[in-house]
């Protein structure tokens, strides 16, 4: 398929660094373990992305952005390499998005550790901006938060539609996307939600993983390439 035309994709990730990814499941997996799975989502998410949006892709790293370990994505993708700006994730996130949005009409961003999330998820997320009603789109996941958000560029209400979904909420609970539908009632916003999918941050994550095949199968692959 084509890219998408007027659309920019970011994907949020860190350096893969033993102990600093995916901490909730070193007890099960080990530190390198668990950057080896954070490796294949990454890796996953980031051709996600491109099959959609061709060559405008970003990928914003918490910390440095030219990391080692994140050459190979660099050299595989060739996103632009961006740093997160912030002191927890809805600033980083609304630095990032108020960044793009001036350069381009419609902007996703995605977290890195979704493994169900398919270019068909995200290229009906981008179909819902045909409704002139929709300011933003969703893709929640189980555990109460979203693993997408897209917003649309409008002039004059950037500001409004900001800081309706990134001030104010509870990150990291399992009540961010309830209360960012609050803000967005209360702020007289439209917004489009697509069907609830799952990420892996807890071992029960990874045994569903397991009986779907993609940590045997999706992981694997990916794994013998780097």
């Amino acid at each position: 398929m084509k890219p998408v035309p007027d659309l920019h994709l970011a994907v949020f990730a860190k350096p893969l660094v033993p102990g600093q990814v995916k901490t909730r499941l070193i007890p099960s997996v080990g530190a390198e373990g668990a950057v080896r799975i954070q490796r294949a989502m990454l890796w996953q998410t980031l051709a996600t992305a491109h099959d959609v949006a061709g060559g405008q892709i970003s990928l914003w790293v918490a910390d440095n952005p030219d990391h080692p370990t994140l050459h190979p994505f660099r050299d595989a993708f060739a996103p632009i390499m961006r740093t997160q700006h912030g002191h927890d994730l809805g600033t980083r996130m609304r630095s990032a998005m108020a960044t793009l949005l001036q350069e381009n009409a419609r902007v996703l961003l995605v977290g890195s550790d979704c493994p169900v999330l398919s270019v068909n998820n995200v290229r009906e997320a981008v179909a819902a901006f045909d409704d002139d009603r929709t300011d933003a789109v969703f893709i929640p996941v189980e555990d109460g938060g979203y693993v997408l958000i897209g917003l649309r560029s409008w002039p004059g209400r950037h500001e409004t539609v900001l800081d309706a979904v990134f001030n104010g909420i509870p990150w990291s609970t399992n009540q961010v996307m309830a209360q960012t539908r609050l803000q967005l009632v209360a702020a007289g916003l439209g917004w489009s939600e697509l069907p609830t999918l799952w990420d892996v941050d807890r071992p029960e994550d990874l045994q569903r993983a397991e009986v779907l095949g993609i940590h045997d199968i999706g992981y694997q692959s990916v794994l013998e390439k780097l």
